[in-house]
This record gives structure tokens, C-alpha cells and sequence, in this order.
């Protein structure tokens, strides 16, 4: 991996973090008097993104109010996925297409709706791989040791 995003300062929201915001209204709010500092780092760090709008940052209990018929959560989860395929679709064309694969991966993975929404908007891409668990840096630690071990070819983009 050479580049990546991540919630707290870029990119889209997620469960708990607020992802990539507009500078001047965000400036305002943090000059307005309302806010400490830490009270602003934890807005868009730990009860930012599907936990602000929704009050809960459980995939599940999120899915299960949308089976329920809850249109807010329906629109907030639209919105989550909406941002992921864009941001997938960004890196997609700095690329100018040519992608091994996308790999949707982490706790969020185990999520059936979100999965299979990113999906249906990037598998123009490439093809889709789901690798579900929260294993990121062993993951990538793995893959770096392949590659050292000769096992794996590094790629330059």
C-alpha cells in the first residue's frame, strides 16, 4: 500500500469518526466559543460520523433499524457507502485504472449491506476481495514479510 486516507482527517466518515470536512465552517465552529480543544477532538475522532447522526456506532443495531424501516439510518448508510465507493473510485483513477483489486477489509467488512453497496458501485474497478476482521496492521506486516521473504513481488504505483 503507498497511499491511503483515513477518518480523522480525510476521507469518509465512519462509524465514529467524522472523515474529511470543509476548512472554513470547521474553523468557525472550533473559533466559536462552544467547543474546548478536546471536546473538537473527540467530534471528529470518537463521536463523530454514523455515531453523531445516529447515536449508536454498531453496524448492527444500524443494519437492524434499517430492516425496521428507519429512514435516517437508511440515508446515513447510503451516505457511509456512497463516500467509501468515491474515495475507492478517487484512488481508482489516480491509478488511471489499473487495479489489482479491491479489498474491503476491518470490523466494517462483517457488514453484509455495507459490503455488498461498495461493491455494486466499484466492481467496474477490479475485482472485489472481502477480508473481514480487524487485522489491518498484521495484515499489512504480513505482506511487507513476503515480500521480504522474496515469497511477493512489491509493486510501485
Amino acid at each position: 500500500m503507498i497511499d491511503g486516507s483515513g477518518g480523522r482527517s480525510d476521507g469518509p466518515f465512519s462509524p465514529e469518526r467524522s472523515g474529511g470536512l470543509l476548512a472554513y465552517p470547521l474553523i468557525e465552529l472550533c473559533y466559536s466559543g462552544k467547543y474546548t480543544h478536546d471536546e473538537m477532538v473527540a467530534k471528529v475522532s470518537s463521536i463523530g460520523g454514523m455515531y453523531d447522526y445516529l447515536g449508536t456506532k454498531d453496524m448492527i443495531e444500524i443494519e437492524n433499524r434499517i430492516k425496521e424501516g428507519d429512514e435516517k439510518a437508511k440515508l446515513i448508510m447510503d451516505a457511509f457507502i456512497y463516500q467509501v465507493a468515491k474515495e475507492i473510485s478517487m484512488y481508482g483513477a489516480s491509478l488511471s485504472g489499473n487495479v489489482d483489486r479491491v479489498i474491503l477489509t476491518g470490523g466494517i467488512s462483517h457488514s453484509e449491506m455495507v459490503v455488498k453497496g461498495v461493491a455494486e458501485k466499484v466492481s467496474y474497478l477490479a475485482p472485489i476481495e472481502i477480508v473481514p476482521g480487524e487485522m489491518e496492521m498484521e495484515a499489512l506486516a504480513l505482506g511487507a514479510l513476503r515480500v521480504l521473504n522474496g515469497e511477493e513481488i512489491a509493486k510501485t504505483y
